[in-house]
């Protein structure tokens, strides 16, 4: 009890009491008194770690905390010793770490204090040398000067003593210096770096101008300025004397191509048009004006070029005799359809081809390469015989140097036949007739030579120049013949070619392969053809990634007259193309831009009128024309042309077919909203929609048609173009009618009482009315009545009633002409 109105103070037991000043708002303060407990630290005596009842907490229960078991205290006493033990370790392990770390700063600045002490020494020796030159020079200059008589000093020993007396000093204070010289430097180096740090970030127009703002250069800049100044003390030239060139500037030019015509750095040029305020790269356009403002900032000349300079690159060279050749002769085979050319090519290739074409025609190009029996090599083109594939034969005839013009025994001289001996004449080359089917029975080859003549084609049974053939695909007769007559035409014309220049070539025929890409079929015409070479060919260009054989045997080269497919293309060119090698990628690149440039522009010039007059004329005529819109896709470029070409043919003045869009390849989801904008049908020949177009149609209900047949193409688009010519209306007259009274009738208006005097009069039918033989209404029967019944007809010699639609002038004398019209559809021819 304390003397505190005999009342305890409320306290912690074994705390220390204190005070604590609190502060509040306004300036008031309050002291409170706090006590802290000190926490309880349970330390064992020495006798503790055996455990048993040695332990005085363990046997004393009044002296350990309540409510602890005595496994539970030696769990405790266990941990405690396992955590002291652990400390222990922990400590050791740092004490070691911390000496080891100090052994090696005291080894790093050991080693840092010998290199200075060496290189402060071996700056001192050299001190040393060059002042003992110098005296050593002084010394002589006043030996000279001094008379003859005087005596020499001993120069070994003044060399000595001097020697000693340099020596003393520096060895005396070096050892002073060394540790105080290392600080100082050390000093300085972190004063230089702390001062360098973070000096500020670098702008565009320090980087422009060339201030780098305090960054470190670079090693390679340091290295050029040791150069310069290597340069400079030898006496040489510091900067190398500048070479003007002449630039070739077209229209527009990539910044990379421009700096590499100008031999300059594409940086610099970057830089200089940045200067300028155009923020352009490496791979952006600018137009010539920009460029010559640039070339002539590098000190060069500019040389402007138009844009069809740019194929000047594709050298038209002429090649020398002696570096000729002989090649292989490209015959072409022609003639109408069904006549036997693929059967005819198939016996002398031993191949199924035939087989292999829908329907049993030829609807693409065939290159196909043939070895003879006397090792002679033989190039052949198949061309289509269908009327619709006229450009391919002119392409053929174009491309070969030997067309033999198959005719069929049993059939004569045809259409196709007579087109394909045009062909042939407009292309200048020669021709021998194979005249085909001779085992069949109604064969008659001396009519076939007959009917040649109504068209110049003199063969030599008729006393002629053209070589005549009777083959059979079918037996093998004759085979031996025709490849002998090719072998002597081929012979007569001296073929030759230069197989070291640079690659040319035809397109025979392209095409869309899906897992290949866009794929040409090109026949070598000059050159040799490699794989790597970088090539343009049209609208397109690209790299020969792959060229393969007409076996599908991938090969490293093509040589002149070997037809191959070269894969590689960024696009798909079109057939008839000329294919040229070039030397760079951007030269090719060019000159496909500036042809596809062109071939636009063309396109859009032949497409607008010139003239207001024009432009109404067309709409005019345009107006009163029912149009078929449709979408053509096919497989190869060729075929694709020649469903065009027939689609132009089908129509008249009433109604026409329109090729909206045609490509080659599969048919898409933008081919399928082109032509549900247009409302159009989708054509596929021998290609099919994609899973997505499939879908897009069935959702907007655009049709699609496949064919593999022209045939079957041609007539389907001509049944349907057929539908859209308005039908013929023929006018059926049925009878005629005299109006004999004319009655005013309330609510109806004029009716006029009249007798048909020939034929019947129909309710539904048409009706004129004539007077003095001359129409002054057509129109329809408001009602027709007999008595004051409404009937349907009323037969000859009948009275009856009769009232016009919107109508009323009629008089009594007038002649009613009742007919009826019939609609008779047409068709296309």
């Amino acid at each position: 009890m304390s003397d505190n109105d005999g009342k305890k103070t409320l306290g912690l037991r074994g705390s220390r009491p204190g005070q604590v000043k609190q502060s509040f708002s306004h300036g008031r303060t309050k002291n409170v008194v706090v006590e802290t407990k000190r926490k309880r630290v349970v330390v064992p005596k020495q006798g503790a770690a055996a455990g048993g009842a040695a332990s005085p907490a363990k046997g004393d229960p009044r002296k350990r905390p309540g409510g602890i078991s005595d496994a539970e205290m030696e769990r405790r006493l266990k941990a405690l010793q396992a955590a002291k033990a652990r400390e222990a370790g922990e400590k050791v392990k740092r004490e070691a770490e911390e000496k080891a770390r100090e052994e090696e700063r005291r080894r790093r600045r050991e080693e840092a204090e010998a290199k200075e002490r060496a290189e402060r020494e071996r700056e001192e020796a050299l001190k040393a040398k060059a002042e003992e030159e110098a005296r050593k020079k002084r010394e002589a200059e006043e030996a000279a000067k001094r008379p003859k008589a005087a005596p020499k000093p001993d120069p070994a020993a003044a060399q000595a003593a001097e020697a000693r007396g340099a020596k003393t000093p520096s060895a005396t204070t070096r050892k002073k210096d060394d540790r105080g010289n290392a600080d100082a430097q050390r000093q300085n180096r972190s004063k230089g770096r702390d001062d360098n740090r973070r000096s500020g970030k670098l702008t565009l127009n320090q980087a422009l101008s060339g201030d780098r703002g305090g960054r470190q250069r670079s090693v390679a800049s340091m290295r050029r300025q040791q150069e310069r100044a290597r340069q400079k003390a030898l006496g040489g030239n510091v900067e190398r004397e500048k070479v003007v060139r002449d630039v070739q500037v077209p229209e527009a030019i990539v910044v990379s191509e421009l700096a590499n015509r100008m031999a300059e750095r594409v940086a610099d040029v970057v830089k200089s048009l940045m200067k300028m305020g155009m923020m352009v790269t490496q791979n952006q356009s600018i137009d010539a004006d920009t460029a010559e403002l640039i070339i002539e900032e590098f000190g060069h000349k500019i040389v402007r070029v138009s844009d069809a300079d740019v194929e000047d690159v594709i050298h038209q060279v002429e090649d020398k005799e002696e570096d000729l050749e002989s090649r292989a002769p490209v015959i072409t085979i022609m003639g109408h359809v069904d006549h036997g050319k693929t059967s005819l090519l198939d016996a002398i290739r031993d191949a199924k081809v035939t087989a292999g074409e829908a329907g049993g025609i030829t609807q693409h190009i065939g290159a196909y390469q043939v070895q003879t029996d006397d090792g002679v090599t033989l190039s052949f083109l198949d061309t289509p015989g269908h009327a619709a594939f006229t450009s391919m034969r002119a392409r053929g005839a174009q491309v070969t140097d030997i067309v033999v013009l198959v005719v069929a025994a049993d059939d004569s001289v045809m259409p196709q036949t007579i087109e394909a001996i045009n062909h042939a004449k407009a292309a200048e080359v020669p021709m021998i007739v194979a005249i085909n089917k001779c085992d069949k029975p109604a064969a008659d080859p001396d009519k076939v030579r007959a009917e040649l003549l109504q068209h110049e084609v003199i063969v030599e049974k008729m006393s002629g120049e053209v070589q005549d053939v009777e083959v059979s695909a079918v037996t093998g007769q004759g085979l031996d013949a025709l490849l002998e007559a090719i072998a002597l035409q081929s012979e007569i014309l001296e073929l030759k070619a230069n197989p070291e220049r640079a690659a040319s070539g035809a397109v025979i025929e392209a095409q869309l392969d899906v897992g290949r890409g866009p794929v040409a079929t090109v026949l070598v015409q000059n050159g040799t053809l490699k794989q790597g070479d970088i090539f343009v060919v049209g609208e397109q260009w690209g790299r020969v990634r792959a060229l393969i054989n007409d076996k599908g045997d991938r090969v490293k080269e093509a040589g002149p007259s070997v037809p191959v497919e070269v894969l590689g293309l960024n696009g798909t060119p079109e057939a008839g193309d000329v294919l040229n090698v070039v030397d760079t990628e951007a030269q090719a690149r060019e000159i496909a831009e500036y042809r596809e440039h062109a071939a636009k522009e063309k396109r859009a010039a032949a497409g607008a009128a010139t003239t207001l007059e024009q432009m109404m004329a067309k709409a005019k005529a345009d107006k009163d024309v029912a149009e078929l819109p449709i979408l053509v896709k096919a497989d190869v470029q060729g075929s694709a042309e020649a469903i065009v070409q027939a689609m132009e043919k089908i129509g008249n003045d009433e109604v026409r077919v329109r090729v909206l869009h045609y490509g080659v390849g599969a048919i898409t989801e933008t081919d399928i909203g082109l032509a549900e904008a247009s409302g159009s049908p989708v054509i596929g020949f021998n290609v099919r929609a994609n899973t997505p177009a499939r879908n897009s149609a069935n959702q907007k209900g655009v049709e699609i048609r496949y064919y593999s047949v022209i045939y079957d193409l041609v007539d389907d688009v001509k049944a349907a173009a057929s539908g859209l010519l308005s039908a013929e209306v023929r006018e059926n007259f049925i009878g005629y009618s005299e109006i004999r009274e004319v009655f005013k009738v309330s609510g109806v208006g004029k009716v006029a009482g009249c007798l048909v005097t020939e034929g019947v009069a129909r309710r539904s039918a048409g009706v004129r009315l004539l007077r003095d033989n001359v129409v002054i209404h057509e129109g329809t029967l408001k009602t027709l009545k007999r008595f004051k019944d409404e009937v349907k007809e009323v037969q000859s010699g009948q009275e009856c009633g009769m009232a016009f639609e919107n109508y009323d002038d009629i008089r009594p004398g007038d002649v009613i002409e009742i007919f009826e019209r019939e609609e008779i559809a047409r068709t296309l021819d």
